[in-house]
């Protein structure tokens, strides 16, 4: 009897689950393998502690394109080409640098500047040519940045960002701070206080249902026709989903791949009005 006939023939009785146990054992050693490595070096190598910033693989930025332009109704073609355009943006990359090295929470931050599901944010928001965003949970300000380098491609709009810590934002200078407005507060209390419209919301900040749908309520009344409204780490909440099914909103879930990190990546939820139903 030769190997393989005599492995179908265990694999039918009730040994299977012991003679199995070592291939089951050697994949899950090897992914961890991978996994402990990758955590290695980068505890050698970064000084984040949170928000940690990354790469996509070349496979995930595909899907990002496919995912914005089933949003977005452009041709995935042009999707591609916004996300080109923000990767290649020296300009930016420069400023994030610099700015990064000016601050006083520099021995928090990466020098190397990698922008990961934000490009979404940018080619969404290049696609769309809002007149306005608001972000919710500035934090260093590396989204606000790279939507407010979209707006500048665009030739017009403004974005506000909303952050509870008054330490925020400190990447929001030179000529990306011209197009953006930083308020500090509470965001549901802030939202509330915004006069006209939104048309394009991003959620940042506190990642937990109740919250998140707060800031949805208080951003509802602002949103005008054809507005997105995008919730960052989304896999974290069914709150977005929630609230797009109750407003008679699409939904979709980008699953973000991180290129070479240890940690497994997040995510961008999306809800809007399709066309035929604005």
């Amino acid at each position: 009897m030769d190997l393989i006939a005599l492995r179908r023939r265990v694999a039918r009785t009730p040994l299977a689950p012991v003679a199995a146990f070592p291939v089951r054992f050697a994949a899950v050693a090897r992914h961890d393998a991978r996994v402990v490595g990758r955590s290695a070096r980068w505890l050698a190598g970064s000084r984040e502690h949170t928000n940690f910033t990354y790469d996509l693989t070349p496979r995930n930025l595909e899907h990002l394109a496919w995912w914005l332009s089933g949003i977005t109704g452009e041709p995935v073609q042009q999707s591609r080409a916004y996300i080109a355009e923000v990767l290649h943006d020296d300009e930016l990359r420069e400023h994030v640098r610099t700015a990064t090295a000016d601050s006083s929470r520099r021995g928090l931050a990466d020098r190397t500047v990698r922008f990961g599901r934000r490009v979404g944010w940018y080619a969404l928001v290049r696609s769309l040519r809002p007149e306005r965003v608001v972000e919710t949970g500035t934090d260093k300000g590396l989204g606000s940045v790279v939507l407010a380098a979209a707006l500048l491609r665009n030739g017009a709009g403004r974005l506000t960002t909303i952050d509870v810590n008054e330490e925020s934002g400190y990447l929001v200078t030179g000529r990306y701070g011209t197009v953006v407005d930083r308020v500090v507060g509470d965001s549901v209390t802030e939202i509330g206080r915004l006069d006209g419209g939104v048309d394009v919301f991003l959620h940042d900040s506190l990642h937990t249902f109740e919250y998140e749908t707060a800031e949805f309520a208080a951003v509802e009344p602002l949103l005008r026709p054809g507005a997105v409204v995008l919730s960052d780490n989304a896999h974290d909440s069914d709150a977005l989903s929630t609230w797009a099914e109750a407003t008679g909103r699409a939904f979709s879930f980008f699953d973000e791949r991180p290129a070479g990190h240890w940690y497994p990546g997040d995510g961008i939820g999306a809800a809007w009005r399709p066309a035929d139903s604005a």
